[in-house]
């Protein structure tokens, strides 16, 4: 079975392929020939997965699925949340970001936090939504170099490193978009196609 996951994010594709069973391919965008900008201008991350994986079915004719992930911080009322992106500014600098949340954090003694991911599946003219939550805290100064975005600064629960101090595979395993994969995985799993 191929699907399209409506990305350009090849640290995405790479981890989610990773996770999937061998007979599931993931054909990246660039393969359908698409190499606009998907508009993601929902006020909820739930709300940007549809718009994602909608554009793709609409424009494209493709069945496909679609993520949008943020960090939810606590102590900022669910800042960065939707714009965890671009929470620095449109040039959606992972450096910029983080320096940014640390610096809004500077005088908080509640550094909880949560990755959150939905997947959004529009398969066969029905459109399924997977998530996972991964809580955690967010250090004091950033460690490790595995990962991408946020990682560097997000403790999960239950560890003493952070998403970019774990291998690749104990991340997978914990993940808020492991968590979801697996869902989405085990639908496909019930309804071969």
């Amino acid at each position: 079975m191929k699907i399209v996951f409506a990305t350009n994010n090849a640290n995405k594709i790479h981890e989610i392929q990773n996770m999937l069973p061998e007979s599931i391919e993931i054909i990246g965008l660039e393969s359908i020939g698409c190499y606009e900008e998907i508009p993601e201008t929902a006020d909820t991350i739930e709300g940007n997965a549809i718009m994602k994986a909608n554009y793709i079915t609409e424009k494209y004719g493709y069945d496909c699925f679609a993520d949008d992930t943020g960090l939810e911080v606590e102590a900022l009322s669910g800042e960065p949340g939707v714009y965890s992106a671009r929470y620095a500014g449109e040039q959606k600098s992972a450096e910029d970001n983080m320096d940014k949340l640390l610096v809004n954090l500077e005088n908080s003694a509640n550094r909880n936090a949560q990755f959150k991911t939905v997947i959004t599946l529009n398969l066969k003219g029905k459109q399924y939504l997977f998530t996972g939550i991964a809580k955690g805290e967010i250090t004091l100064e950033k460690k490790g170099n595995q990962g991408f975005g946020y990682d560097p600064i997000f403790r999960p629960e239950g560890y003493q490193e952070t998403f970019a101090q774990l291998s690749l595979e104990t991340k997978n395993t914990i993940s808020h978009r492991g968590k979801a994969t697996k869902e989405l995985i085990a639908f496909l799993d019930q309804n071969p196609q």
